[in-house]
């Protein structure tokens, strides 16, 4: 019977060690973003609607913009250095961090409204901006990955071609604030490239 109890006790702990090692490495491994750069490119169609409305988009520092084509169309690019986040690997979430923003100016009557700061918040499958000016983080973009070409390694992750979409938040507060009506809910403004590492 000792022998027998024993047994038991040893194999007892036995499968509580393997389900606490069972357990540690179910769980998601969490990285430190450093650095690297995320882009967006305006959908062409989009950047005309802008310009023929009124509403020039304008990237700020420390935020750089250049010309991109989208099938054989001009458009404005912009690009934004990474600062910080964190991420997980498996699932793939987390945030990335950004220095920059985007500011929209309606010529017509020199109203602007400005978000900067931008989290790429993977978790939750949004973009936040910070408003100039305030302490509001409003949702900007609904990321849509089912376009995307994602690649993770040892010390980068790569996600290609995200769809960026308008939330009505962002809408609303642009509309009200430039006096338009050329934004709307769920609008596909273009795609973002992240490249951070860590």
């Amino acid at each position: 019977m000792r022998f027998t109890r024993g047994a038991v006790v040893v194999a007892t702990a036995v499968a509580a060690g393997a389900m606490a090692v069972s357990t540690v490495s179910a769980a998601p491994h969490k990285v430190h973003v450093k650095h690297g750069t995320t882009s967006v490119t305006v959908a062409p169609a989009v950047a005309g609607a802008l310009l023929s409305n009124g509403i020039a988009p304008i990237v700020t520092k420390p935020g750089k913009p250049s010309v991109a084509k989208v099938g054989g169309q001009a458009t404005l690019k912009a690009t934004y250095p990474v600062t910080g986040g964190s991420l997980t690997t498996k699932p793939l979430g987390g945030s990335i961090k950004h220095k920059g923003g985007l500011k929209f100016t309606n010529v017509f009557n020199g109203r602007s409204l400005e978000v900067k700061n931008f989290t790429i918040d993977l978790s939750k499958g949004r973009l936040t901006g910070q408003v100039a000016g305030t302490k509001t983080r409003v949702p900007v973009f609904k990321l849509d990955l089912s376009k995307a070409s994602v690649k993770l390694t040892k010390h980068r992750l790569s996600a290609k071609n995200v769809t960026l979409k308008l939330t009505p938040q962002a809408a609303t507060a642009l509309n009200t604030t430039l006096k338009t009506k050329v934004f709307a809910p769920g609008l596909t403004v273009g795609t973002a490239n992240t490249h951070p590492t860590f």
